[in-house]
């Protein structure tokens, strides 16, 4: 009956006569009835306030159950008005906590945070006391205010008034603390609890996801998963797909996608999207691709998380085809889709096609570039050893070029050996009062290429006054469903001499096909022997030779790094994948190596 009151659907309500004395009650009573029947069929505003009207002819609204339903159903109903809720609210005299926690509930729904947070300041004063069902709607109202004031003073509130064993509150909380990157908050509440839900394990997996504690994430699910007792939620899932992405646990992620298949009926364009960068960047670019061509529609996003794989496995020339792809297919290049393209210029050194790109971003589609963007210009002029013209589009920017880009430009110099212009970038960095150490460290090793060793004490010491200690690099690499982590110089884990003989039976190989330490790397003032021992133990070196140890002959191996690999690891990964037939996938960073027969994809160029 489109178009038609609802009040016409009521014979009852249409009643004119004047019920005799002794039928008042029962009439009033099936107009109460009449009414809240016809307030569910409610699908609109107009129609909602025509049942309103009759509740207030009537006389009805002063009963709570119905001025109840009415809030309720103003406030949360998706075609509902929080406005109208609540004037509706300011007429009721004496609001209860139920009518306070849908109002509370309605506003957060609306994202109207602040305003959730107020009225429960109201209910306090008022001396309404809340109930179990106030805190879930708060705390999820501080949780993306990013409030920890607020939201730990509302902790407060729930152990006064004995809620902290609550399974909802407990998730709330949890929740909370995790997105405001409290994880220990987060870890303590996960702990104490007697039951949990499916709700509590992806709340603190989520948690963990928040603060970049990839490997947690993934310890977490494991034990989620060994209850055997819990059917994980598509966003625990697509969670557990950016922690194998992140951390280039390939076998994980494939686990995650057949879980994703068996759980879900269809996945949605953002699942798909996530399982494409979750494939690409653990190294497997061939099933991003298949996955891609697969998908029955594509967005923006599908195109910049391919166009961005692309250029990280060096394959640039077909990233710049995608993009033209995706141009003729309509859809409009954002500042993001662009960082993607100009990083795919950047990795494989083609200046021309990157200016071009710069160019065509601006006066083609009007994206005014962002510092991201003139970082990645500065990178692609950097690795290509125009660290002149990279100075100076530092210095025409139309705005303050923060560290990352200075970082950039020093990391070129470093490669190039410029350290007129290195010392430039790094002054600069100190000057944003850079607490990043590898800033110091890299100044530091370019000193001491150039013999410079009063300069590398000095820096050194500076970096000691400021309390910054640099973080050993270390490699990620899976083997048997389970991702192992090995830091430089590393004898910890149980089977370290296991590892170290391996180690030594490979530079026994090695020997053979010409390897000779490179170990100008070790920029440190200590004898070639040392040198020598120092270069052994670098993290990558140790998770080959674990990978080598415990997977089968002919499978690849997979590797994430934490910090850029250095020459001697590059050349040392391309003989070994030629002596083991092995091929090697290397995550540096932000880009892939594949190493296979003793050439790598870079071709020498990273």
């Amino acid at each position: 009956m489109t178009g038609t009151s609802v009040l016409h659907q009521s014979l009852l309500l249409a009643q004119n006569d004047d019920p005799p004395k002794h039928q008042q009650l029962n009439i009033i009573r099936l107009k109460e009835q009449e009414c809240l029947s016809l307030l569910k069929r409610c699908n609109n505003m107009e129609q909602f306030k025509q049942v309103h009207a009759q509740l207030l002819k009537w006389d009805l609204f002063s009963n709570s159950f119905s001025a109840t339903k009415l809030v309720a159903t103003c406030a949360l109903s998706d075609w509902g008005s929080m406005d109208y809720a609540c004037s509706i609210f300011r007429q009721i005299d004496d609001p209860c906590a139920f009518q306070f926690n849908t109002l509370i509930r309605g506003l957060v729904k609306d994202i109207q945070f602040e305003e959730a947070l107020f009225l429960y300041v109201d209910m306090v004063e008022r001396g309404v006391e809340p109930d179990n069902f106030t805190y879930p709607a708060l705390l999820k109202a501080c949780a993306r205010l990013r409030g920890l004031e607020e939201g730990m003073q509302i902790h407060g509130y729930v152990f006064k008034l004995g809620f902290q064993d609550d399974l909802f509150v407990q998730n709330a909380l949890i929740n909370m603390y995790g997105k405001c990157e409290e994880i220990e908050f987060s870890c303590a509440i996960f702990n104490q609890m007697d039951q949990k839900s499916v709700a509590s394990w992806s709340v603190i997996i989520a948690a963990h996801a928040k603060v970049g504690l990839w490997y947690e994430c993934l310890m977490l699910f494991g034990e989620m998963n060994s209850e055997g007792c819990w059917r994980p939620e598509e966003t625990t899932l697509v969670t557990v797909l950016s922690a194998c992405t992140h951390l280039g646990a390939l076998h994980l992620g494939r686990c995650t996608h057949g879980s994703l298949l068996r759980n879900i009926s269809e996945l949605n364009i953002i699942v798909q999207t996530s399982l494409i960068d979750m494939y690409v960047k653990c190294g497997c670019l061939a099933k991003g691709l298949c996955l891609f061509q697969m998908m029955p529609q594509r967005n923006r996003l599908s195109y910049s998380v391919l166009i961005s794989g692309l250029a990280m496995h060096g394959h640039s020339q077909e990233a710049l085809r995608l993009f033209s792809e995706m141009l003729r297919q309509g859809l409009e290049p954002d500042d993001v889709v662009y960082v993607g393209v100009l990083s795919a210029c950047s990795h494989s050194g083609l200046v021309n096609e990157g200016l071009r790109c710069f160019e065509r971003m601006i006066s083609e589609h009007g994206i005014v570039p962002t510092l991201q963007h003139y970082g990645c210009m500065v990178d692609l002029m950097g690795r290509a050893g125009l660290l002149g013209e990279a100075l100076e589009l530092i210095k025409r920017m139309p705005v303050e070029p923060n560290d990352v880009v200075w970082r950039s430009l020093l990391s070129a110099c470093k490669v190039h050996h410029d350290l007129e212009i290195g010392e430039i970038a790094a002054k600069n960095l100190f000057r944003l009062s850079s607490q990043n150490p590898s800033d110091y460290v890299v100044l530091s090793h370019m000193y001491a290429q150039a013999r410079r060793w009063d300069d590398v004490a000095r820096t050194r010491i500076e970096m000691a006054r400021k309390g910054l200690n640099q973080t050993p690099g270390f490699s990620w690499v899976e083997v048997a469903r389970k991702v192992y982590k090995f830091v430089s110089q590393d004898r910890s884990h149980p089977k370290w001499d296991n590892i170290y003989e391996m180690i030594y039976q490979m530079e026994w190989q090695l020997k053979f096909e010409g390897y000779s330490p490179d170990t100008s790397q070790v920029l440190l003032d200590i004898d070639e022997d040392e040198k020598k021992e120092r270069l052994k133990g670098h993290s990558q070196k140790l998770a080959i030779a674990f990978a080598l140890i415990h997977t089968s002959q002919g499978s690849p191996i997979r590797i994430a790094r934490s910090l850029r690999m250095c020459n001697d690891c590059h050349t040392y990964t391309k003989l070994i994948s030629l002596i083991y037939e092995r091929e090697i996938i290397v995550r540096d960073r932000k880009q892939f190596h594949h190493f296979k027969d003793g050439t790598c994809s870079c071709r020498d160029y990273w």
